[in-house]
Order: structure tokens, then sequence, then C-alpha cells
């Protein structure tokens, strides 16, 4: 089982960046791909943007697409999130999720070990 903990989040002010990391450990063999989701009180979680093992694969939810970038750097057991022009509603608790059979990427259900999260808040 792959272990995964996140880190980066923090408060910015609309238009800033921040970029998260996810660590993994443990069974970091894979293939996992791997994904970020956010959640805000009282909702499910929300994909955002996922990578294949080898990075061949990228997609992105529709709310973030040319504001956030997805990478992973294997070699490290690393996943990233960068993200650029942040907005209010991008406030959420952020997620890294890994996953070895993903038919819905944006399905939580799908993925097999989960971080704690790593909070995000952007005031306007």
């Amino acid at each position: 089982q792959v272990q995964l903990v996140e880190s980066g989040g923090g408060s910015v002010q609309a238009g800033g960046s921040l970029r998260l990391s996810c660590a993994a450990s443990g069974d970091t063999i894979g293939p996992y791909g791997k994904a970020w989701f956010r959640q805000t009180a009282g909702k499910e979680p929300e994909f955002v943007a996922g990578i294949s093992q080898k990075g061949r694969e990228i997609y992105y939810a529709d709310s973030v697409k040319g504001r956030f970038t997805v990478s992973r750097d294997n070699a490290k057991s690393m996943l990233y999130l960068q993200m650029n022009n942040l907005r209010p509603e991008d406030t959420a608790v952020y997620y890294c999720a890994a996953g070895q059979i993903l038919t819905d990427w944006t399905k939580p259900s799908e993925y097999d070990a989960w971080g704690r999260g790593t909070r995000v808040t952007v005031s306007s």
C-alpha cells in the first residue's frame, strides 16, 4: 500500500500562486495513476487534475484548465500541482490520490490511497 502526504497549502490573495506537493512512500512501484482532488465542507471530493504513471495522460477539470499544472517525478516519488491565478472559489482542502486501475479518473471511489489533505485559502 502506498502512503501519501501533501504539503504546500496556505493562504494567498486572488491572482496568486501556490505549489502543492505530494510525497509517496511504501509501495511506490505501482503503476499508479495519481490525481488531485479538492473538497469543501459538506460537498463530495471534486476532481482537479490527474496524471498517468509515465505522464502520457493528463486530465484537468474544466474549472482549472489553463491555470493549474499537474506533474510528477517518479524518481522522487513526488506529485505536484502548480496553481496559478488562484480564485476564491479554489478555496478547499486539496488531497492527492493514487490508483492502479482508473477507468474514470474523476471518481474518488476508483482510487486506492489518499493523503490527509492540505488546506488552500484564497481571499478576494
